[in-house]
């Protein structure tokens, strides 16, 4: 299991995990897309945003290995701001390639994006 270093292990003042130690002996825990309601809680949409950041931080929108990234953490942003980069993408395998769709986070986390030209934009 790759491990990003660098990347931040949990929403700073919290404890919304973003990474894991260790890789679990029995297998990845599989990324399932989940929905994401209208009547989160505020800090969970926050643990949304400052792991979104992250990730366009250190990877931009090019792929990345899914490695010692939270399975949890990713399932909120799966099949939205965050696509499988490869065609036979295995949703159980820590190896498995993730990108960052740029639009669709503006589109959902503008806030990220207000006053930055971190997305190569006008901003």
């Amino acid at each position: 299991m790759l491990k990003h270093r660098g990347f931040p292990g949990r929403l700073p003042g919290t404890d919304f995990q973003f990474t894991i130690r260790r890789a679990n002996k029995a297998g990845a825990t599989r990324l399932i897309a989940r929905e994401r309601y209208a009547d989160r809680r505020p800090a969970d949409r926050r643990a949304d945003a400052g792991f979104l950041a992250a990730l366009i931080e250190h990877f931009g929108d090019e792929p990345f290995e899914r490695g010692n990234l939270d399975a949890g953490r990713l399932s909120w942003l799966l099949g939205r701001e965050v696509l499988p980069a490869e065609p036979d993408f295995d949703p159980e395998s820590y190896e498995a390639l993730l990108r960052v769709d740029i639009d669709r986070a503006r589109a959902s986390f503008p806030e990220l994006f207000a006053g930055s030209d971190r997305d190569g934009g006008d901003a």
